[in-house]
């Protein structure tokens, strides 16, 4: 991929400036610059700053346009599903090999093709194809094959491989947000028993917004793992882990930034929940993370955190008389508690002018409850409102616990 020394310069000299401010008042009609690439580069590597460090730091690296930025992997989520697939085919015989049929910008390509032998990355777009060559050699990946093909038509033509994954595209033909499996490209539900004929393990990533209980049940057992990976507190991906042999007990991995739950479906997903009255004597509350909420992984993380209760059978808000430690989730010195009563607020609220407030089953949302107490937003103060086992709509004042000490 050739890039005029004029437009490289420009890159190198405009590197840390604003994109946006450049594209205003750049000069247009260098010799051999190519301005609207050279802005697509220095807004590339902006947002790779945080989100793909490893990349930013390579200069060879090339970038496409903001929007594929934005939809891409993070570095995070990329090495997650790395860590996962070297669990998978731990027990695999060598050389294994890796197909990505949906191989797109390549960064969970990038990732994933370090933990095998062989790599085949495949991309019906010739332009990412290009583009992943490239980048693939630049970032020193050197087992990796770029295939400028249709997705379906490789798999049905391909020899076998260790493992395939698939990330379907979730835009139908108006650039139209999906997400019911069977309207992505493609669809990995009618292609599941072509996809296990041709590798043992299959990693399918999909919207976090589908329902991974439904989804594990489309896919009619052949679902050994699944993981909900968050980042930022803020759920990314689902990733279904497919393998030949049926599954009746599958097993769930909470992954957010440095915290990981863990369940099984064949174990008990009730968590106990604190009696009607007892919120007063708690000392700590625990909000759990993204991807604890998004599994409903309650009981379990009451397995790891021993001590807590659920406030209420749908409050997701769990308390403590003794100190919590780390927590896979925010948490938080309650200071006072109280009902929605005249004489209770006033007490509750007592030099209170500003709040972060949080609603979890309750009747009001936040931004009505706000104006209901007269609040502004921020500070350090901390109010959650929900709903006790009894039905008692609660407020509980709180401030962040300082860090766990190991």
């Amino acid at each position: 991929m050739h890039i005029s020394e004029a437009t490289r310069a420009f890159i190198d000299a405009h590197a840390g400036e604003d994109p946006r401010d450049l594209a205003l008042h750049a000069k247009r009609g260098e010799p051999g610059l190519d301005l609207p690439f050279a802005l697509d580069q220095i807004a590339g590597r902006r947002i790779a700053r945080t989100k793909l460090p490893a990349w930013a730091a390579c200069s060879g690296v090339v970038y496409p346009a903001h929007v594929p930025m934005e939809q891409c992997s993070s570095q995070f989520t990329a090495h997650t599903k790395a860590r996962l697939a070297c669990e998978l085919i731990a027990a695999l015989p060598h050389p294994t090999r890796l197909v990505d049929l949906t191989g797109g910008l390549g960064v969970d390509f990038w990732a994933l093709a370090q933990q095998f032998d062989e790599a085949v990355y495949v991309e019906r777009q010739p332009q990412l194809c290009a583009l992943a060559a490239h980048n693939l050699h630049a970032l020193g990946v050197r087992n990796a094959r770029v295939e400028h093909a249709d997705d379906v038509e490789f798999l049905r033509t391909m020899p076998p491989a260790s493992m395939i994954y698939v990330d379907p595209a979730r835009r139908d033909a108006h650039g139209s947000r999906t997400y019911a499996i069977e309207d992505c490209t493609p669809d990995v539900l009618a292609l599941r028993d072509e996809l296990l004929a041709k590798a043992p393990v299959v990693i399918i990533k999909l919207s976090p917004m589908l329902d991974w209980h439904k989804t594990v049940e489309d896919f009619q057992g052949m679902v050994q793992r699944v993981a909900v990976v968050s980042t930022g507190n803020e759920c990314k991906e689902l990733l279904l882990m497919l393998t030949r042999a049926p599954h009746g007990d599958v097993r769930v991995d909470c992954i957010n930034d440095g915290d990981t739950v863990t369940f099984t479906t064949a174990e008990d997903q009730r968590p106990s929940i604190a009696p009607a009255g007892s919120i007063e004597r708690m000392r700590y509350l625990v909000e759990p993370n993204a991807s604890i909420m998004k599994a409903g992984a309650f009981a379990a993380l009451q397995r790891q955190c021993p001590g807590l209760a659920q406030i209420g059978p749908n409050s997701h808000l769990f308390v403590g008389e003794q100190p919590v430690g780390a927590v896979p989730g925010r948490a938080f010195e309650i200071a006072r508690t109280g009902g929605m009563g005249k004489r209770e607020l006033k007490a509750l609220l007592e030099g209170v002018t500003h709040a972060n407030i949080a609603v979890r089953n309750f009747p009001l949302t936040a931004p009505q409850l706000r104006r209901r107490l007269k609040l502004k937003d921020g500070g350090n103060d901390y109010l959650f409102a929900t709903t006790d086992a009894g039905g008692r709509h609660v407020l509980i004042l709180a401030h962040k616990a300082p860090p766990a000490t190991t």
